[in-house]
């Protein structure tokens, strides 16, 4: 099945370093291509820990993108790092363990998280996508709160 492009890749170069990391991590368990080619159309991504005024769960594909859109507004990413890939063939399930870096866009503050991320393949396509992350690290880049 072909899917829908997603419009203007150009908008999305601020997380080029995540994508590249689950790119490299899922290598040989889904079809190679972008980060949103990996995706089913209707992928279901689900944020167990996050942040406060983020969606816990997020469905399809197009969604997802739209969701990752303005991300270069607030923080860009200058690497990603640290992979760990497990993997249970029985159960088509692939857990990646990795870290970023970069810096706010207003503020010029530094980010830094780790994420393990959770996620279920279906014919060399991500299904389900369940991300764990470090909240303070999000709260420490923004500066909130106060201190």
């Amino acid at each position: 099945m072909t899917k829908t492009p997603i419009a203007n890749l150009d908008d999305f170069t601020a997380l080029d370093p995540f994508f590249r990391i689950i790119e490299r991590g899922l290598e040989g368990f889904v079809e190679p291509g972008h980060f949103f080619d990996l995706m089913a159309e209707d992928v279901l991504t689900e944020y167990v820990v996050t942040v406060p005024g983020y969606p816990r769960r997020v469905e399809g594909r197009d969604a997802l993108a739209e969701l990752y859109r303005p991300y270069g507004t607030a923080i860009r990413l200058d690497r990603a790092f640290d992979l760990a890939v497990y993997h249970d063939a029985a159960q088509n399930v692939a857990v990646l363990e990795y870290a970023v870096e970069g810096r706010t866009v207003h503020g010029n503050r530094r980010y830094a998280n780790q994420f393990i991320s959770v996620i279920t393949i279906e014919n060399r396509e991500i299904v389900r996508w369940r991300d764990y992350l470090d909240p303070l690290a999000v709260f420490d880049a923004n500066g909130w709160p106060d201190r």
